[in-house]
């Protein structure tokens, strides 16, 4: 024998040699956890009695698109089956949920909803998801009127309900339908002990608030209300009935009920309640109603006159002939009124609900029909399952004999589905024998011989026929009948009563019958009156479930069909739907009887397995094949197992592929070969094939990883190529859009006066700024040739002199020479220095000495000194220092000054020739400039002083304009102002009117007639930041210590005409 592990370790029972094995494995598994468990493929539900976490979002998507074997036993993969039939191949296909009450099928349907709705609506369109709330939605509604606790459930459906929802061609829902199948409304006014009402009663009473109580004439507590304190049990552990009617309460929202409509609703479940607590009185051959205010309440919520209601509930109207007579009720009569009446009610506001959840769910724009061509439809059955109470009565009869027919077509269907595909694959097979049960189910709906048939003749009769009349027809009729029998028929058996108990052999057992009440609730009697009171009511909803009430008293009608007829006509069609579809199958089977979550009663599942036919179907499964899959899905998933069809098969069709790769395997004797399809006996090896494909996975998906990863990285090298191609021909097309917006702004430039300075530049794109930058520079440069190209090239060094000028005095100094020819060595010329020789040999000697190339500026000053006293001597630049000579003789006077010693040079604004020189060490250079015929060289002594100061240090040479000229001289500042003077016939220093200040004497016939300076051309030409705009201002700063002296460059001269 296998080990526990061994069998319970098994997914599918048809892989157990042995049949005594599969009550273990359900044993096993149940107690590991595993609550699946296949036959085929067939889905074993055991109910767990507690909350399993197998329904999250993770578990969906390991089994979404994934086929049956391929995961462990799950509803998931039922259900997923079941959609890849409809959404594939275009196939109707229905889930037939089946077990008897407390198996756990309302939850398993609720499962299954779920996972469609979490699998479609991948695009998110907002219909879809409307229909798909709507249907998740309307389970809350139709348990709270439809379930109700009972014995052996707390959550026990007393209905049955078929829904089918309806896809479009992509597979997402788009409607559906509920059909519902008799309403145990018996319940709604009589339970067994331990058993409660419809789960609606209560939600009312415990969730509504204390104003809605009070308006319906309700009281909290349950006790009070007759129809739902028979069972002693109002509270349920596993239920909160306040949480569950407000979830009630927002689903009516979903579902398109109106406040009104919800307010309808409410209403006649509590006019039920005040039914119950009607009381009557006999007096004579009269009965009256003892609680008159509760009639008065009734009324109110009904909507219907109080005194046509009275009536109603005491007598009752008869036509005859054309004739119109009133029949007083008797007590009991008037009792079974009320409770006919009260059934009636729920049963129609039942109905009312389902057929308002319809609406909401219809498929929309039924117009546009081409749009819903390809329709399909996915069924779900989650209908009563099989019931043996202490006390059965018709609805129990009416339930076993719709598990009889779904049991018969279960089987059928199973049987059928095999052999069909046998024959159409060319596979021999082998007829398995199994219980048929059609003769039960003919015992219950045969013609003329059925039972149904038989209560049927018994409510045609004329006159009093009784439940005991009826069960003696049936004695007569059915005397023969191996599967029926009574007291009579028996008089051994002493478990049965005499005249009032019959017993039917089920599919799932032995099932005893109480014969009373069966008459009256076939026949379903309401007396007229009540439908003609309800149709008069004010209130349209509750108006409109009586359509019949608008005939006239006097009207001839049908006779309406028996409740047993309309319910086997209702099984017949519901089988008639089933059988149009492709099945599918979930057995839910209940563990134990205690609602335990860790008793597992062996002997109860026994049963269980016995009647709901999964012994029939594991034979018929191990008698055929455990396995069938077509050859292109078989090689596809096993075709890593062979060297002959790895990685992939060319050698001919499917089939050949699927024969060398089991013959090479060894396991050519264990399977036949049909025309599209190949058959596996035995489950071992089916094992086998999948253990050795599991062996082989890891490396080939560490294969798969390695190629894909190298092909991201192609794909993402192959991205990066492209956009680096698209980036170039972008940038190139951002190019040439701004050079024709260039071309087209400066177009003409050449002519203007200014060759385009003025012209705006358009507006650059981003990954362009840094281009525009150099379009400007050439433009600048070109604008620049322009200007040039109208000066001589001789003249060239002499204008870039008077561009260094400008930039720091144009438009701050009155005069500063630019109008003159700038010479540079003036004191080479004779005629500005009669000892010109004597100058140039003294020059040469310098140069000879400290190695400079050439002299590019040499005047005449008058020079200021520390000790206050103004002396006459000759200002030398070289390339490389500045000189201080003799007037006369031309000697040097001190050692040349370094330009690395200069910090800065101050000027005045006007025509004045004063110039100090800032040199460090605090003793700066404080001249005047003397020439012939008075020409301005200031100008030009400050732009060869720029030029080669930045030319030798790499910086801007500080250059003050300014009223006053701050000096430094001994150490000590000194403030010079100019005093322009019109006696003097030359400039000259003398002491101020302070200790420290100094006056310049400039003769006022030095001044030339000059026009004012243009201030806006100093503000394009000039270089503001060296000029500190005049006034007493600080001496120049003087270079940090770490300054590099002049550097060793060629130092050219600027002008070819000095030596």
């Amino acid at each position: 024998m296998r080990s526990a592990a061994a069998v319970g370790g098994m997914h599918d029972t048809a892989a157990l040699h042995s049949l005594v094995h599969q009550v273990y494995l359900f044993t096993y598994r149940f107690n590991n956890g595993r609550i699946y468990t296949y036959i085929g493929e067939v889905c074993v539900s055991v109910n767990p009695y507690t909350t399993v976490k197998l329904y999250g979002n993770e578990y969906v998507q390991q089994y979404k698109g994934r086929e049956i074997f391929e995961r462990p036993p799950h509803i998931f993969a039922i259900a997923d089956a079941s959609y890849k039939a409809m959404k594939r191949r275009g196939r109707d296909s229905c889930i037939v949920i089946s077990g008897e009450s407390g198996s756990g099928k309302t939850e398993a349907s609720k499962i299954i909803m779920r996972y469609i709705a979490a699998v479609t609506n991948v695009a998110g369109q907002s219909e879809v998801e409307r229909v798909k709330n709507v249907l998740l939605q309307s389970n809350s509604v139709l348990e709270a009127f439809g379930n109700a606790k009972t014995n052996r459930n707390d959550n026990s459906s007393r209905f049955g309900k078929y829904m089918d929802i309806n896809f479009d061609f992509k597979g997402d829902p788009i409607g559906g339908h509920i059909e519902n199948y008799l309403l145990e409304k018996s319940r709604v006014v009589l339970q067994q002990k331990g058993e409660r009402n419809f789960h609606s009663f209560y939600q009312l009473l415990a969730g509504a608030s204390d104003s809605e109580l009070s308006k319906l004439k309700l009281k909290r507590d349950v006790s009070k209300y007759y129809f739902i304190n028979q069972g002693g049990s109002p509270r349920v552990d596993s239920i909160s009935d306040k949480a569950d009617y407000r979830a009630v309460g927002s689903a009516f929202k979903v579902l398109g009920f109106t406040p009104d409509a919800i307010d309808t609703v409410w209403r006649t479940v509590a006019a039920i309640l005040h039914l119950g607590n009607l009381q009557f009185s006999q007096d004579g051959e009269s009965t009256s109603i003892k609680n008159k205010d509760v009639i008065k309440t009734i009324a109110e919520l009904l909507r219907v006159p109080e005194d046509q209601l009275v009536r109603s509930l005491v007598g009752r109207v008869i036509a005859a002939r054309g004739e119109v007579m009133e029949k007083n009720l008797t007590q009991s009569e008037a009792e079974v009124a009320r409770d006919a009446f009260a059934k009636a009610i729920y049963e129609r506001l039942f109905s009312t609900i389902v057929s308002h959840v319809n609406t909401a769910i219809q498929v929309r724009d039924e117009e546009q029909s081409s749009r819903y061509r390809y329709m399909t439809v996915i069924g779900v059955l989650d209908i009563y399952g099989f019931e043996v109470f202490d006390r059965n009565s018709f609805e129990q009869f009416c339930i076993n004999y719709c598990n009889e027919k779904l049991q018969q077509l279960f089987i059928e269907l199973v049987l059928k589905q095999e052999q069909e595909e046998y024959q159409r694959e060319g596979i021999e097979w082998q007829k398995i024998e199994y219980f048929n049960n059609q003769i039960i189910c003919d015992l219950v709906e045969q013609n003329h011989q059925g039972i149904i048939s038989i209560l049927d003749e018994a409510c045609l009769n004329v006159g009093k026929v009784t439940d005991e009349m009826c069960l003696e027809a049936m004695e007569n009729k059915l005397k023969s009948h191996n599967h029926f029998t009574t007291r009579k028929l028996s008089p051994s058996d002493k478990e049965l009563k005499h005249v009032e108990e019959f017993r039917i052999k089920h599919y799932a057992g032995d099932v005893i019958y109480c014969i009373k009440g069966f008459l009256e609730k076939n026949k379903d009697t309401l007396f007229q009156d009540f439908k003609r009171l309800m149709y008069s009511s004010k209130d349209p909803m509750i108006s409109g479930m009586w359509p019949e009430g608008a005939l006239s008293i006097t009207a001839t009608t049908k006779r309406p069909l028996t409740a047993g007829t309309l319910f086997k006509n209702s099984m017949i069609a519901l089988i008639k739907t089933l059988t149009s579809k492709e099945p599918y199958y979930v057995r839910c089977i209940k563990p134990n009887e205690q609602k335990s979550p860790v008793i597992f009663d062996a002997e109860r599942v026994t049963h269980q397995v016995n009647y709901l036919g999964l012994v029939e179907n594991l034979r018929v499964r191990r008698a055929g094949f455990a396995h069938r899959q077509a050859y292109d899905r078989f090689l596809r998933r096993y075709k890593m197992i062979s060297q002959y069809t790895w990685p992939n098969f060319h050698g001919g069709s499917d089939m050949q592929g699927t024969k060398i790769l089991l013959e090479e395997q060894g396991y050519s004797q264990d399977v036949k070969y049909g025309k599209s399809k190949v058959f596996i006996r035995s489950p071992q090896t089916l094992f086998a094939l999948e253990e050795g494909r599991a062996r082989l996975l890891p490396g080939i998906v560490i294969f798969l990883q390695k190629l894909w990863r190298g092909a991201i990285c192609r794909m993402q090298y192959e991205k990066m190529k492209a956009s680096l191609v698209i980036l170039r021909h972008y940038r190139r097309y951002k190019m040439r859009s701004y050079i024709l917006e260039l071309l087209s702004a400066f177009r003409g430039v050449k002519q203007m006066r200014d060759y385009g300075k003025s012209v705006r530049w358009p507006p650059a794109p981003g990954l362009l700024s840094h281009v525009v930058d150099d379009f400007k520079k050439i433009h600048s440069r070109w604008r620049a040739h322009m200007i040039l190209s109208k000066v001589p090239k001789e003249e060239w060094p002499q204008l870039q002199l008077k561009v260094a000028a400008g930039e720091v005095l144009a438009g701050k100094r009155s005069d500063w020479g630019v109008q003159q020819k700038w010479e540079g060595n003036y004191l080479s010329q004779h005629t500005e220095n009669v000892a010109a020789a004597k100058f140039v040999d003294s020059v040469r000697n310098m140069r000879n000495k400290d190695g400079f190339k050439d002299v590019v500026f040499s005047s005449l000053v008058l020079k200021y000194n520390r000790n206050n006293k103004m002396c006459e001597r000759a200002l030398v630049i070289t390339d490389r220092h500045l000189y201080k000579l003799h007037s006369k003789s031309f000697k040097p006077l001190r050692a040349p000054i370094e330009f690395h010693d200069v910090t800065g040079v101050t000027v005045t604004d006007g025509q004045e020739q004063l110039a100090a020189i800032h040199l460090r060490g605090g003793n700066d250079l404080l001249i005047s400039l003397i020439s012939s015929n008075h020409v301005n060289r200031i100008g030009e002594l400050v732009a060869v002083l720029r030029y080669h100061y930045k030319k030798i240090s790499s910086q801007e040479l500080r250059v003050n304009v300014n009223k006053v000229v701050q000096t430094m001289l001994g150490n000590k500042t000194k403030m010079i102002t100019v005093e322009t003077n019109d006696i003097a016939s030359f400039a000259a220093f003398k002491k101020g009117k302070k200790g420290g200040d100094l006056i310049y004497c400039w003769p006022s016939s030095f001044n030339k007639d000059l026009p004012p300076p243009n201030r806006k051309l100093a503000s394009v030409n000039g270089n503001e930041r060296h000029s500190n705009g005049g006034g007493h201002k600080a001496a120049p700063p003087i270079p940090p210590p770490h300054f590099n002296g002049p550097g060793s460059g060629n130092g050219s001269s600027l002008h070819r005409n000095g030596h």
